[in-house]
């Protein structure tokens, strides 16, 4: 199984999974791909429900990578997912559930990680991935992320205490909730620096490309990626579609139709991939807020990018995005793998006039039978409404961005047009965005003991301009100051003369991959 660029043409060469994890975005500005989906029978899918109920999840999550991932040992991959996915970090064995909501609605859980979001089913692999990979090169790499609420949070949770790894996680100032930034503010690691950027998450979104993008600076510093244009990452999320459906049905060749709260297009994305496998999904659901760039796709077929002044600020802040940079893979797909035109709509159209319009095309035409994509809006009003009728009448307290995909996936399935069960995608606990649990509830909602008290811890946070060179000064000093550190901390080995150098300390020996 090798990669490609979204972007690339014919002549580009294929790249390892091992690679590209390591590398982010492609060298072309493009996201990576495998060069086909692989296909999953029936029979597999069998395999894989008695697998899940026999030896759970962490199981299953080894044999669908495997299916990706063919230059770390099926062993290693056994070994990593045991790591990541553990009653510990997750609650449960189950590592991910189901709650019945009565009406032919179902709710995904896949919130109870270390930090209450979704991003940690992802995360946590990621993590494992990458110290196990850095340590098997005895390389190290700085990880350079942006998020607009719970990314930020998993991801820093995922990558404390990991060697080789130091992370930059840029934020849209005052644009996320005070648990939110409490819970990425108040970790104290030299290592991972949070950095509030003067704008909303595109800005941040578009700064990670710009250094990315910047390949001599790229290079020196060994700039990776933890946002979902990183293929491990989107890659991770495919095993909880295939474990929701193993877990709503009870036969082979049933259908499941999942309703996705989306804002940069991952989560829904990795949905198309473990469709396009030939996992049962006969629906995918795009739920948007009131910043509905892609459900506006879904409907006319206009991609039509916002500017910073026009992403509104929602109680939904998860997804105040404007710009869906995971979009492109889809699209890729979309134009039957045609990097040329991908690269003219993503290179040239988008940056020159701020949409492009696929609209009239033949594709476009086919999408919604294709690709079982079909999409909806929310409102502020519509969140209150679902979290309050949920509370009431099912005894269930769902967090505002679940409740735009629950509130979509309703009107869809009380017109007919989608079929049950539809499996609504949990994206967090309300726990997280406890100001508008309280306005729709008028009470606060339980708030797990781990996080008593989190608002009020010691922060840490850099305040930076929207400027690309600004963030490069950022991540050089800090750098160099981790660095003059490490070597002023570690012990001098035996026999260094003076004047000498003392061995690299952003270098470590290869680590055992059981230790």
């Amino acid at each position: 199984m090798n990669y490609v660029s979204t972007r690339g043409g014919a002549d580009q060469t294929p790249r390892s999974f091992s690679d590209i994890l390591l590398e982010g975005l492609a060298p072309d500005g493009g996201l990576y791909v495998p060069e086909s989906y692989p296909h999953v029978a029936t029979a597999t899918l069998g395999r894989w429900r008695t697998l899940l109920a026999d030896e759970g999840y962490a199981a299953l999550a080894a044999q669908v990578l495997e299916l990706f991932i063919d230059d770390i040992a099926p062993a290693d991959l056994a070994r990593l997912t045991r790591h990541a996915y553990t009653a510990d970090k997750f609650g449960s064995d189950a590592i991910v559930g189901l709650a019945d909501l009565g009406d032919g609605l179902l709710l995904g859980k896949i919130s109870n990680g270390p930090t209450a979001a979704f991003k940690d089913m992802a995360m946590q692999l990621l993590g494992q991935l990458f110290e196990f990979e850095l340590a098997r090169r005895g390389e190290t790499m700085t990880i350079l992320g942006a998020t607009s609420g719970d990314t930020g949070s998993a991801a820093e949770y995922a990558m404390r205490g990991k060697r080789g790894l130091t992370t930059f996680m840029l934020t849209p100032r005052g644009r996320m909730t005070p648990f939110q930034q409490a819970q990425m503010f108040s970790l104290d690691d030299p290592r991972i620096i949070n950095v509030a950027v003067d704008g909303v998450f595109d800005d941040c979104q578009d700064l990670v490309k710009a250094l990315n993008n910047d390949l001599p600076f790229k290079a020196e510093y060994r700039l990776g990626a933890v946002n979902s244009i990183n293929w491990a990452r989107l890659l991770a999320q495919v095993v909880y579609y295939v474990a929701l459906y193993l877990r709503a049905t009870d036969a082979d060749g049933q259908t499941v139709t999942f309703a996705v709260p989306s804002g940069n297009f991952g989560n829904i994305c990795a949905g198309h991939v473990a469709r396009s496998m030939g996992v049962p999904i006969d629906r995918l659901i795009l739920a948007t807020n009131e910043n509905n760039v892609l459900d506006e796709f879904f409907r006319t077929g206009v991609y039509r990018v916002r500017a910073s002044a026009e992403t509104y600020e929602t109680s939904s802040p998860s997804m105040d995005i404007s710009k869906a940079s995971n979009f492109e893979r889809f699209v890729f797909d979309l134009l039957g793998r045609d990097g040329d035109r991908v690269r003219a709509l993503f290179a040239d159209e988008l940056p020159r006039q701020g949409f492009f319009d696929l609209s009239k095309t033949p594709e476009f035409a086919a999408l919604s039978q294709t690709y079982g994509f079909v999409s909806g809006s929310s409102t502020h009003a519509d969140r209150l409404a679902q979290i309050r009728f949920l509370a009431t009448e099912r005894a269930t307290v769902i967090d505002p961005h679940t409740a735009d995909g629950v509130k979509v996936a309703r009107d869809l399935l009380a017109v007919g047009a989608v079929a049950e069960p539809v499996v609504a995608l949990e994206t967090a606990l309300p726990v997280k965005f406890s100001a508008t649990i309280r306005e729709a509830l008028g009470r606060d909602t339980e708030r797990p003991g781990k996080f008593a008290g989190i608002e009020e811890l010691p922060r840490r946070v850099v305040d930076l301009d929207d400027d690309a060179d600004a963030l490069k000064r950022l991540i050089a000093d800090t750098m160099a100051d981790l660095r003059s550190a490490s070597v002023a901390d570690a012990p001098q080995p035996a026999g260094l003369q003076p004047g000498s150098l003392p061995p690299d300390p952003t270098r470590h020996e290869a680590l055992d991959p059981d230790a």
